[in-house]
């Protein structure tokens, strides 16, 4: 926290705004859609997951629809096409960025539609905090007439020849789970360059309420707004958002410095024109035994490090469903390790982990 959102959340109850409304879901989502830039719109929400659930069914995702969706992340990107009744068909990794492989995109639509099915949509993910190949996916995508939902959940302060993740998509989304490089305890938003858009959102996400004086509903309609107690925490958090992307960098830096003496250790860098808000640090073993071993000993010191995202084409819930493979996801996770990345680890935190990982490799 950086001392401002008490401020912001006193207010809401000084003014006896509590509601999923009120000044600071206004204020929150301006402060939002100044900083993405590019004249976006945005829809405060409850979840990174709502946003992404609500950009489908905005998008007109529905029962018997395949959607195409970055394998390589955090299974919340796969979930809401599930929610819709639709397939998710999973399309492996590139190694520049780990994030969804044009290459691979482009194949899996035209398997899709050679089979009769042409996808209603693509799920691509910034994972990390490291933008995907926009240009490349854009193309694609543009070519064949399917839109992107831009999944920004780790990635609010990248960028990508300085315009900002989230606003690259047909529809983006944030995410502010108490993980994430900023929080609001939980919660999320809803980006669109379309006011329209923005606007069907939060209707969708107050139950759908028709415009009438008694409650009447003609779609049906769900509980994803933001309250304006939740949205006072995002105001303050707005104000240090900065100050968190300059820490996870430095973490990032002082890693990859007191790492680098061995070769076998690769970090993901940043392609020409990247800007990574490095939300998290993470590192490629040369094994799955480096990793683990590096992993073990960290946890003997009650310091928590995690493997990289089991690829979404090997979880149990998922393995029935099509997918596209090249293995980049698979080595990824048998040879990558999230380190801690906080942006309040002190140096002597810093230092304890780095001297551990030293005596591993």
């Amino acid at each position: 926290m950086g001392g401002a959102e008490q401020r912001f959340v006193q207010e809401a109850f000084d003014t006896n705004w509590v509601a999923p409304l009120g000044p600071n879901v206004d204020n929150f989502e301006k402060a939002l859609a100044e900083y993405t830039g590019q004249g976006v719109h945005v829809a405060a929400l409850s979840s990174g997951t709502a946003a992404l659930h609500l950009a489908l069914i905005l998008l007109g995702v529905t029962t018997g629809d395949e959607v195409l969706c970055q394998s390589f992340t955090f299974s919340a990107s796969a979930n809401p096409i599930v929610y819709l009744g639709a397939t998710p068909i999973f399309i492996d990794s590139e190694r520049d960025t780990w994030n969804i492989s044009p290459d691979l995109l482009e194949k899996a639509i035209l398997d899709r539609m050679a089979n009769g099915k042409k996808p209603k949509a693509i799920v691509a993910v910034h994972l990390y905090g490291m933008p995907y190949n926009v240009q490349e996916v854009s193309k694609v995508a543009k070519a064949y007439g399917i839109p992107v939902v831009e999944d920004s959940a780790e990635a609010l302060g990248s960028s990508i020849g300085g315009q900002r993740c989230g606003s690259f998509g047909d529809i983006g989304i944030f995410s502010f789970n108490g993980n994430k490089i900023i929080t609001t305890s939980g919660g999320g938003a809803l980006i669109s360059k379309n006011q329209e858009v923005k606007e069907k959102a939060v209707f969708l996400a107050t139950q759908a309420r028709d415009d009438a004086p008694h409650y009447q509903h003609s779609s049906i309609g769900y509980n994803y707004r933001m309250s304006n107690i939740v949205a006072g925490i995002g105001r303050g958090q707005m104000e240090v958002l900065q100050n968190h992307v300059a820490a996870r960098r430095s973490n990032y830096d002082y890693y990859k410095e007191k790492l680098s003496s061995s070769s076998e250790m690769i970090f993901l860098e940043e392609p020409d024109g990247y800007f990574c808000n490095r939300w998290l640090t993470c590192i490629l073993t040369p094994s799955f035994e480096a990793r683990e071993s590096i992993r073990l000993a960290l946890l003997e010191e009650n310091i928590e490090s995690r493997p990289l995202w089991k690829p979404m084409h090997l979880q149990p819930v998922f393995m029935g469903f099509p997918s596209f493979e090249n293995g980049v996801s698979e080595d990824l996770f048998d040879r990558g390790l999230c380190l801690p990345s906080g942006s309040n680890l002190a140096k002597s935190d810093l230092e304890k982990i780095t001297n551990i990982i030293n005596t591993k490799i």
